[in-house]
């Protein structure tokens, strides 16, 4: 099995899957689904280095979060689709 380190200010985030039906029953097709803006983040990289200062990652791996609709870079690791974004591109932490 692969797995994919992020590096710096970098987290891996599996976003959540798309609705496939509304409250009332119907079917959404593939073309008009919403593009996940939520997701959990399964890996974090160890903060960034700024002016030789360390900044520590406000967020760590099971944080379920909010972030831009086209924030970060999609990857595919074993068949599952992933986005590896900065910490910057985070908008929230969903409590």
């Amino acid at each position: 099995m692969a797995s994919i380190k992020p590096l710096s200010d970098r987290v891996l985030v599996k976003p959540v899957e798309a609705e496939e039906k509304t409250s009332s029953g119907i079917i959404i097709p593939d073309t008009a689904k919403e593009k996940p803006q939520s997701g959990t983040i399964v890996a974090a990289g160890p903060g960034k280095v700024e002016n030789g200062n360390k900044i520590d990652m406000s967020v760590k791996k099971g944080d379920k979060v909010l972030y831009g609709k086209y924030s970060g870079t999609e990857v595919t690791l074993d068949g599952e689709e992933y986005l590896i974004m900065r910490e910057s591109d985070i908008l929230g932490i969903v409590s």
